[in-house]
């Protein structure tokens, strides 16, 4: 009977341990099982993958044919898939003969608008109430003109004039980026409230405390009382509120520029008038000869003690076309962007090509626009485009014998920022601005500012603005070619060697 029960055990634990391998063979056959259909699930998305790939970059090649979607666009680089880059001969050829020779006369038309212009407010402070009117300062010149790569005709010069308010008050500004709740479409912008001067301060203690019948204040006389809420649109401002009215301002500059030219225009033989119905200082001087100068005269309100300003029209230009109200003022860094182009061209080599770069991609994409129409890009794009890249390049990659190099760079760049629908203005949260500029901390800080947002809401604009430079790119050396062989080159080295 033991030796039964031992035999019994034997066998049972045989039949235990041939369970346990066949369990622990069962285990290994489903590892390696597992193992495969991972290998087989990987390999199937890499296929998938690739397959989807294929699929857009099919899409993306046939855009313009199928009308997809508008972030179908060609990737960087693909726009540039056959076409005929000119080289360094023709483009240095085609910028002497075509765009040099035509900004001869460009300093001595600054200086005679910049003339006329300083004679014009003086005569127009003459004319304004000094106790009631706003008090007009000297103008300053910016834009291409100043810069000196504006290539189109007719030239116009752009001054901004700063004004301020009568005594006792003063202009409080506020602007997205200063804690002031404004929403994602108002970026950008900022309103101005007109208040006393001692309103936002400590004020005077006579305003805090009741003075006896024989007790005067030295600071203040009877005759400085504060204007009643109902007449703040003696100061220009919207109805019912403390806040500038751009409408109120245009109307009012209107008023005092024709008052002063009314002054003053004996003394001159040519007349003045309005170009713009919708600008308040588009003028134009016409010349009994028929020959007419074209400037623009802008009203503009300095943000604190910066060179930034307030401004409330864009002459000629869709910066600032969609105003969310007449109490939103557009902030312009016009002088800054002067500044910072006069800095730059201090470093660079003698006879630097930046400017060339840009005087051709404007004189390109104006001309295209003039065969199929206006697009969505501006001269301001196409500059800050050249902005960003002055930062980015070194000082030698901006020697004269690069300018096909550079050329070719601010069109990859721009075509980049076309296919992302994003161009970051220049300024606006750049912590990399030079120090020697001067440049308000508060603009540095904030968010960047995407210029090509408009982009992203309107498809129609932006679809048309791709058109319009794909077109271009196709057109350029036919443009060049054009515009080269038709100026006689012993006409243009006479023009050159006046302008300098």
């Amino acid at each position: 009977l033991e030796q039964l029960r031992l035999e019994q055990e034997i066998t049972d634990q045989e039949a235990t341990q041939k369970a346990l391998e066949k369990a622990a063979e069962v285990v290994e056959e489903s590892k390696q099982e597992k193992v495969r259909w991972d290998m087989w699930t990987a390999l199937s998305m890499v296929i998938f993958l690739l397959i989807e790939l294929w699929r857009q970059d099919f899409q993306e090649g046939n855009w313009q044919d199928t009308g997809g979607e508008d972030d179908e666009i060609a990737v960087l680089g693909k726009a540039f898939k056959g076409v005929t880059f000119p080289d360094k001969s023709v483009l240095t050829s085609f910028y002497e003969k075509r765009i040099l020779g035509t900004t001869g006369d460009m300093a001595r038309m600054r200086e005679m608008v910049e003339g006329f212009a300083d004679d014009l407010l003086e005569a127009l402070r003459s004319v304004c109430n000094r106790d009631a009117d706003m008090e007009v300062e000297d103008c300053m010149g910016v834009g291409s003109t100043y810069e000196n790569w504006r290539v189109h005709k007719p030239f116009v010069c752009d001054l901004i004039v700063p004004f301020s308010p009568p005594e006792p008050y003063c202009f409080q500004s506020q602007t997205w980026c200063s804690g002031d709740s404004f929403p994602p479409d108002e970026q950008g912008y900022g309103t101005i409230k007109v208040c006393r001067a001692d309103e936002h301060g400590t004020g005077c203690i006579c305003d805090k405390t009741k003075l006896g019948e024989d007790m005067l204040c030295l600071l203040h006389s009877q005759a400085n009382t504060t204007r009643p809420s109902n007449e703040m649109e003696d100061l220009l401002c919207f109805k019912n509120t403390q806040y500038l009215d751009a409408d109120q301002v245009m109307k009012w500059f209107q008023i005092a520029v024709t008052k002063a030219w009314n002054r003053i225009s004996h003394k001159y033989e040519f007349d003045l008038s309005f170009s713009l119905l919708d600008s308040p200082g588009a003028l134009k001087i016409k010349f009994r000869s028929g020959k007419s100068i074209a400037f623009n005269l802008a009203p503009v309100v300095q943000y604190e003690n910066s060179d930034v300003y307030f401004i409330s029209h864009f002459p000629q230009s869709s910066l600032a076309a969609d105003l969310p109200s007449s109490t939103h003022w557009f902030l312009t860094f016009a002088v800054y962007e002067r500044r910072f182009i006069h800095l730059v061209s201090k470093m660079l080599p003698a006879n630097a090509c930046h400017v060339s770069c840009l005087q051709i991609l404007s004189f390109l994409h104006g001309k295209q626009c003039s065969l199929t129409g206006p697009s969505g890009l501006t001269n301001y794009h196409l500059k800050t485009v050249m902005l960003h890249l002055l930062q980015a390049h070194p000082s030698q990659d901006w020697a004269p014998e690069k300018l096909e190099a550079r050329l070719q760079d601010m069109l990859k760049f721009l075509e980049k920022c076309l296919h992302e629908k994003k161009l970051c203005h220049f300024f606006i949260g750049n912590g990399k601005v030079p120090a020697e500029l001067g440049f308000p901390i508060i603009f540095q800080r904030a968010e960047p500012l995407n210029l090509f947002r408009p982009f992203v809401l309107r498809r129609d604009v932006y679809r048309k603005t791709v058109d319009t430079f794909h077109e271009m790119l196709r057109n350029m050396s036919a443009l060049i070619k054009e515009y080269t062989v038709h100026i006689p080159l012993a006409h243009t080295n006479r023009i050159h060697k006046e302008s300098l």
